[in-house]
């Protein structure tokens, strides 16, 4: 495994049991709750202990301080560069865990008080109903920095209307909590200073009825308006871009875009999008297009195939020259290898996305009766 800095003593992940009622809280506030190895086997732990529980029926997801969680832990991956398939079992147990939230027993409910991002909102979006606020924050940024949408992403955010998965996907837009509402990817908006209250109330209610639940949460919510400015107002143009073949279309078809009165809000967006890993975003618009097609098992496989690849650095070390530039020099000045998207070979895309030999794969338990099978410990890769 690949060196993380947690300190031995910290409670990671804390769970508490009242009752019908399982919390779940992230607890490393200062690091903005970020998933490292020891979060993601508390997190499998917690919930399979839990939906085998008779007596436990509503499970509660919240982050500690200002951030539910801004994802994976980037350190973890960049320290683990030099050796070998360091970070395979965090992202194995990851990404085995994903489809055990999508498919939870028990109703889950996420209290999303503030930063949600990347692998973090894989702990938001699946849940049965995702409550966020005013300071909630959204991002897949993951191409950005030559890496790929994950954690059931490349299903999600293809499934959206129109091609706004491809939009998020490729410039790591921020949406608000009232976005994330009316895009589908939350359920109910709640402002923050009712929010530790909502969760009394969960907790006195001591029942999963979905209805019951909804109702409860529907007492605090309020009816979202998109704000004038809005990313969501401008679908018409981001699904004429957007579902451009490639890359390289949608960036012109952006460009033209961008030289219209009124569209002064692409300038920035299309120089983020220039400044993003051309392998990165090869690779994200290939996995959002096939996830489009894909069950959210396939979706998942997938996605482990890509991250192995790209830690591997099978084509291109850009991953770490993304994470080098944002959180360990934070230079801001990755230099891509290659350099620009004419030079990124699709033959070479291909490689990243040819699946593994059988024993190899991820193992999603898709049949009932063997729901938690296919751990890590139980995989070629631990034998």
């Amino acid at each position: 495994m690949a060196k993380e800095v947690v300190n031995p003593d910290e409670l990671v992940v804390v769970g508490e049991e009242l009752d019908h009622v399982r919390i779940i809280t992230l607890n490393r506030p200062r690091h903005l709750n970020v998933i490292s190895s020891k979060v993601v086997s508390l997190l499998a732990k917690y919930l399979e202990k839990w939906e085998r529980d008779e007596q436990a029926q509503l499970i509660l997801i919240k982050g500690a301080g200002r951030a539910f969680s801004a994802g994976g832990d980037l350190k973890m991956f960049y320290e683990g560069r030099k050796s070998k398939d360091s970070c395979l079992e965090v992202v194995y147990r990851m990404y085995w865990l994903c489809y055990h939230i999508h498919t939870y027993k028990k109703t889950q409910v996420a209290l999303v008080q503030g930063i949600s991002m990347g692998g973090g909102a894989s702990l938001m979006v699946p849940m049965k109903f995702s409550v966020v606020t005013e300071k909630t924050v959204f991002a897949t940024p993951e191409a950005s920095i030559g890496f790929h949408v994950d954690c059931g992403f490349s299903y999600m955010l293809s499934h959206l209307p129109g091609h706004l998965g491809e939009y998020l996907a490729l410039t790591g837009a921020r949406l608000n909590g009232k976005e994330l509402v009316v895009a589908g990817l939350a359920t109910h908006f709640v402002p923050l200073e009712k929010l530790p209250e909502l969760e009394k109330r969960l907790i006195s209610l001591n029942v999963g009825d979905e209805n019951a639940v909804k109702a409860t949460i529907e007492e605090f919510s309020l009816h979202v308006q998109l704000d004038e400015d809005s990313i969501l107002n401008k679908k018409q143009i981001i699904d004429e871009c957007f579902s451009k073949d490639t890359v390289a279309d949608i960036i012109k078809s952006f460009e033209v875009e961008a030289s219209k009165e009124g569209n002064e809000w692409i300038g920035p967006v299309l120089k983020g999008l220039k400044r993003s890993s051309p392998t990165g975003l090869k690779i994200t618009l290939r996995s959002i297009r096939e996830g489009r097609k894909q069950t959210l098992a396939e979706s998942l496989k997938k996605e482990f195939r890509l991250t192995m690849n790209i830690l591997r650095t099978t084509i291109s070390a850009d991953v770490y020259e993304g994470i080098r530039a944002l959180t360990i020099d934070k230079d801001n000045a990755p230099k891509w290898d290659p350099p620009i998207l004419d030079q990124v070979d699709d033959e070479k895309i291909d490689l990243v996305f040819q699946p593994f030999a059988e024993d190899l794969e991820l193992k999603v338990p898709e049949q009932e009766d063997c729901r938690w099978d296919g751990k890590y410990e139980n995989s070629a890769y631990a034998k």
